[in-house]
């Protein structure tokens, strides 16, 4: 089970792009009814067909946002980096979750239930737009992800995904290596194709000395070659 816990964290600076548009008196709400949880590496978050009740707010770790689909494989939609929110997006549809979500790593979140947001929403329209940005953007993300893990060859759904990882969680102080370590067939999820396909693919990289492999550590070695794979496809 998810730890629940009384930890006295700084909401304020966690929930900072939301906490700006707030009044104090929302603040105070806020403060009164967030939840902060702790999960483990791999537990789950919320799953497919759960009915959405929070704003979850990530505040550390890391969370992945996967499909289920035929035959139980899993796709991987997004990775989830501090402090980005999600699990929203199905309340305000009025709609179950069509997603699940789990940690990627012993992570933190913090919850904020969706009737206090909502209420604040309908009195707020600088809030309001907050939302209806984030989720524009997230939908022409997920729009480009669909046409290119769709329209690419596996290098280049291969490429992109490492490209995806780079600058969602940096890299380590060599400057070189991604800062997340995912394993072969989350590697795979994430780029829409099987795991032999991506092993053989990143076999490929290194022979091209685009990149370095040490267990599930990837460091790039010529990014501007990656970033070319990608665009072409």
């Amino acid at each position: 089970m998810a730890k629940k816990s009384n930890d006295i964290i700084d909401i304020s600076s966690s929930l900072s792009e939301i906490w700006r548009i707030l009044t104090e008196d929302q603040r105070e709400l806020v403060r009164e009814s967030a939840e902060i949880v702790h999960y483990k590496k791999g537990q789950m978050i919320y799953v497919e067909e759960e009915q959405p009740s929070n704003l979850i707010c990530l505040l550390k770790g890391k969370v992945k946002i996967f499909k289920t689909g035929v035959g139980g494989r899993t796709q991987i939609i997004r990775m989830i980096r501090p402090v980005q929110y999600f699990g929203y997006r199905a309340y305000f549809a009025r709609e179950s979750y069509v997603t699940s979500a789990s940690a990627f790593e012993n992570s933190t979140v913090c919850l904020i239930p969706m009737e206090l947001i909502e209420d604040f929403v309908r009195k707020d329209g600088n809030l309001a737009m907050f939302f209806i940005g984030h989720l524009s953007v997230d939908l022409g993300i997920a729009d480009q992800r669909a046409v290119n893990l769709t329209q690419k060859h596996v290098r280049g759904r291969l490429a992109e995904a490492l490209i995806f990882l780079r600058e969602s969680y940096g890299l380590e102080e060599d400057g070189a290596t991604i800062s997340i370590y995912l394993s072969r067939d989350d590697l795979a999820s994430l780029s829409n194709m099987t795991t032999s396909n991506a092993i053989r693919t990143l076999s490929t990289f290194v022979d091209e000395h685009v990149i370095t492999i040490d267990g599930r550590k990837i460091k790039i070695i010529d990014e501007e070659k990656l970033r070319k794979i990608s665009r072409i496809g």
